[in-house]
């Protein structure tokens, strides 16, 4: 039913909404579901404010589990995911992907590769951000792992923000590898200030400030300390 309810948005809408935002929207409430009606899965969203409605940006993030995913469609911001091809061959879930037109990613193939970079491209010249997870692949014990360069060369190629996002507490959603949703879950997602990539002198600064910038804030809310991130 939510599949058809995204058909329906999608066809409603194509003429006077080209970038797909209302069904993006739509997209995030279908995922939200997943806290809506389970008491025990809990999300808390912080400086959703620094997202743009409009207007190029490089969102980046974290990877824990595949349960990022409903947590950062809580963000109810528009953007184009970055994900795996195989994602958009899933029923329903990835005909909905298709009809957002999310860009698709085959790892490790370099004609795939090119042609992500020019869908980014593409969004981002019309105004719209895009969202990816530069480690590339979920973490397995929870750690930051190193960062790829592709978001930050879009970035320095569109002039245009790098906001860092950070999870914590999706783990245990659905590990890598699982397929089992954790009955309990205490998601936190926190929004960082936007970082200007005129400021670095090139792609691997900009990518080595952004993954220090994430691995400290995801330390600090891991510990329960209450100081806001960074303004």
């Amino acid at each position: 039913m939510l599949f058809i309810g995204a058909v329906l948005i999608w066809l409603v809408t194509l003429p006077f909404d080209r970038d797909g935002r209302v069904l993006h929207l739509y997209s995030c409430f279908w995922a939200q579901l997943y806290f809506y009606v389970n008491p025990l899965w809990r999300l808390k969203v912080d400086g959703r404010e620094r997202l743009p409605w409009r207007g190029p940006a490089v969102l980046v993030s974290n990877h824990e589990s595949l349960g990022d995913i409903l947590v950062l469609f809580g963000l109810y911001r528009p953007f184009k995911w970055v994900s795996k091809a195989e994602n958009f061959k899933l029923p329903l879930i990835g005909w909905n992907m298709r009809l957002n037109r999310y860009v698709p990613l085959v790892r490790g193939d370099k004609a795939s590769i090119a042609q992500m970079m020019t869908d980014c491209e593409y969004w981002l010249a019309r105004g719209v951000p895009i969202l990816m997870f530069p480690e590339g692949t979920r973490s397995f014990d929870g750690q930051v792992k190193p960062f790829k360069d592709g978001a930050f060369v879009l970035a320095k190629k569109m002039n245009c923000p790098i906001i860092p996002v950070v999870l914590t507490g999706t783990a245990r959603t659905l590990p890598k590898h699982g397929w089992v949703l954790d009955t309990k879950a205490d998601c936190h997602v926190q929004v960082m200030p936007p970082v200007d990539p005129a400021g670095f002198h090139d792609v691997h600064a900009l990518r080595d400030y952004v993954r220090d910038l994430i691995i400290a804030e995801k330390a600090r809310l891991d510990s329960g300390v209450s100081t806001p991130a960074q303004a």
